[in-house]
């Protein structure tokens, strides 16, 4: 992309953080404008613009073009992951809505296995450009999808108007509730942990242990695995233990496997510590994103959109400032990724006992299903 577009490497490393960005602020716009005005319009809208600046992208005639229509990509592409979140809060709460966040992590978990094959094989038959023409595919499939199946899940007389200053209410409210920031912070930095490892990992593994692409393409298929596998395991144990306990669970399975690649690294105890360490972190997220969402949205029915929102910016937001942290100290030493993935679960189990409190009692986690009419 560099070389076509005779740019320079950092601005071309630049088209993953304006998108980024544009996926963490668009949340905080489709979000509450789903409040507002139902979740099948925002969403198709979303879907389109994702799917023409897609194209766009393909057609960008240099890279700084390419940043601003990155930016409006993933401002586009941010409806389709608030708003599904908010459409599983208006037909399922409790229990049953931790079970479909489970299955929807499926998808989590599918995708950092499959993208980078499909991308390689891709790149054998075209270049950037064609990759950009696929996304655009890909989102006028999955725009075709939403028109065809998605009803309508928010009625009218559930909806949040008010406009800007209603919306900016919503969120000073949201804020200040202690068990809702609680379980944001909680994923947030537990998100920011696995961004933390996809970030430093390649070269820790590669560069450091010697590791072959090939073999690291393998590893890092295992620990999607892992996030798949716990996953589904949530989906089955919640009816019986609750969104709290699993949450609970995986932020400490998460604590633990950090503060385990920490030691390994400080240790030098090689793969044989490092590996394991990273699978048990990793696959902690399985646990923690479907449960703290499902925990999250419980008490905002109405607001779910604006919600999701936040739930979202903390998890892009927290993930994009720790990511670069893993290289502050190049690329031979796997200390700093090391403390930053130790650090970053610990803390977030503890904003979670210290601003959502200890487990509540079972029968707040009681099955219960909410179907929108």
């Amino acid at each position: 992309m560099a070389r076509d577009l005779s740019a320079p490497a950092w601005a071309a490393q630049l088209t993953i953080t304006t998108s980024m960005l544009g996926l963490a602020g668009g949340q905080l716009v489709a979000g509450p404008i789903s409040d507002a005005l139902g979740r099948r319009r925002p969403l198709l809208a979303g879907l389109a613009a994702y799917t023409a600046t897609s194209v766009l992208c393909a057609l960008a005639p240099n890279v700084w073009m390419l940043l601003v229509l990155r930016l409006a990509q993933g401002c586009a592409g941010a409806a389709g992951i608030v708003i599904a979140r908010a459409v599983v809060r208006d037909l399922h709460e409790g229990v049953e809505a931790a079970r479909v966040f489970a299955m929807l992590m499926l998808v989590g978990g599918l995708a950092p296995i499959l993208a980078p094959i499909l991308g390689g094989q891709l790149l054998h038959v075209t270049d950037w450009r064609g990759i950009f023409v696929v996304l655009g595919a890909i989102g006028a499939a999955l725009l075709i999808a939403a028109w065809w199946l998605l009803a309508e899940t928010l009625q009218e007389r559930h909806r949040h108007r008010g406009g800007l200053v209603a919306t900016v209410h919503v969120f000073g409210g949201l804020v200040r509730d202690r068990h809702f920031m609680g379980y944001v912070l909680s994923a947030g930095l537990t998100f920011a942990a696995m961004a933390t490892y996809i970030s430093g990992s390649p070269f820790v593994l590669q560069d450091i242990h010697g590791v072959s692409p090939q073999v690291f393409s393998l590893l890092f298929a295992v620990n999607a695995g892992g996030i798949m596998l716990a996953s589904q395991l949530s989906r089955k144990l919640v009816v019986r233990h609750g969104p709290r306990r699993l949450l609970d669970a995986g932020m400490a399975q998460g604590a633990l496997g950090g503060a385990g690649v920490l030691v390994s690294v400080v240790a030098g105890l090689g793969l044989g510590g490092l590996l394991p360490s990273l699978f048990v972190m990793v696959s902690s997220i399985g646990l923690v994103l479907p449960n703290s969402a499902a925990l999250a949205l419980a008490d905002h029915p109405r607001t779910a959109g604006s919600a999701s929102a936040l739930l979202g910016l903390a998890q892009f937001a927290i993930g994009a400032i720790a990511a670069p942290l893993a290289g502050v100290g190049g690329s031979h030493t796997a200390l700093p990724m090391a403390i930053v993935m130790a650090v970053l679960p610990a803390a977030g189990l503890a904003c979670l006992f210290a601003l959502a409190g200890p487990t509540r009692p079972r029968a707040r986690s009681r099955r219960r299903t909410a179907r929108a009419p």
